[in-house]
């Protein structure tokens, strides 16, 4: 029988060892950094010899968030962080000078109205109860910056459901968007790491109209998927017209660098209901692939 009075440890804890490191007499030892605790020497963890313990630091930290808050799984959303909100889309031809200006706001204005659809996609997910072992499922998660990402994580608060950001820290200034819950908004320094954590969890995706950071996040998941790396999960890419436009499909098909069913790895829609529809089909006869919500 275990005796109750035997302690369950007998060493510190890193941080009571840190706050009596603090508390120390001053000398010329403790005050150079050699003596600093290893994980209280901010130079040292900076160093490019420490690359791969930063990498897996941002792996692990992450995961521990998502599982302490009982993520089990996660609905992606993708998009430009440029696309303005339906209320504020004619400012943006007001401020534009140019013919070319005039035209990119033309098309931004045209394509404002994801910002509504990424909204109501994101109530949509966001409506699903926690599984019978208290996970909660579908979690709204985007990259925690403007524009669509905003759209998303509005969209769960508006149901007072809590959502993810995984923002990344740029030359330029960028705040995570006010609708992220704070203890699921997490910065990243690697790209390559916040694309790991938009995948490890995603069981389905929606992508907006977006640039170049939308098409890397995107392809990489279309890539995974083509190789067999990860399993199939519902992609869906909104706006038919804007990608057939900037995205040759056809050809890359006709010129034999891609099969014609690699084309079935997407789906095109254009509303949040047609999209929910896709994801709710698709788990439908895959119960021990990820639960679904009750019907409507």
């Amino acid at each position: 029988m275990t005796d109750p009075k035997v302690p369950a440890r007998v060493f510190a804890r890193a941080s009571e060892d840190a706050e009596t490191a603090k508390a120390q007499i001053s000398t010329p030892q403790t005050e150079h950094p050699a003596y600093r605790l290893a994980f209280q020497d901010m130079d040292f963890l900076l160093r490019e010899d420490l690359r791969p313990v930063r990498f897996q630091l941002e792996l692990l930290k992450p995961e521990l968030i998502f599982q302490e808050a009982g993520i089990a799984s996660t609905f992606v959303f993708y998009g430009s962080a440029r696309i303005p909100e339906p209320a504020k889309a004619e400012t943006l031809l007001a401020l534009a000078q140019g013919e070319e200006a005039q035209t990119i706001a033309r098309n931004l204005i045209a394509k404002s109205r994801y910002y509504d659809v990424a909204r109501q996609l994101a109530r949509l997910a966001s409506g699903c109860p926690r599984d019978d072992d208290g996970k909660r499922q579908f979690v709204v998660c985007s990259g925690g910056g403007p524009s669509i990402m905003e759209a998303a994580n509005r969209g769960a608060a508006d149901v007072g459901a809590e959502s993810v950001g995984l923002n990344i820290v740029l030359p330029h200034e960028q705040a995570p968007n006010l609708y992220v819950t704070p203890g699921l908004s997490m910065q990243f320094h690697y790209f390559a790491l916040r694309k790991m954590h938009f995948l490890l969890h995603a069981r389905a995706l929606a992508a907006f109209p977006g640039g170049f950071g939308t098409f890397d996040e995107l392809f990489e998941l279309l890539t995974l998927i083509q190789t067999g790396k990860i399993e199939p999960i519902p992609v869906l890419l909104f706006g038919r017209d804007f990608w057939n436009r900037v995205v040759n499909f056809e050809a890359l098909v006709e010129e034999g660098v891609i099969s014609r069913r690699d084309l079935g790895i997407f789906t095109f829609v254009e509303t949040a209901d047609e999209a929910w529809q896709v994801v709710r089909d698709f788990y439908a006869d895959r119960p021990d692939v990820a639960p679904m919500c009750p019907p409507d």
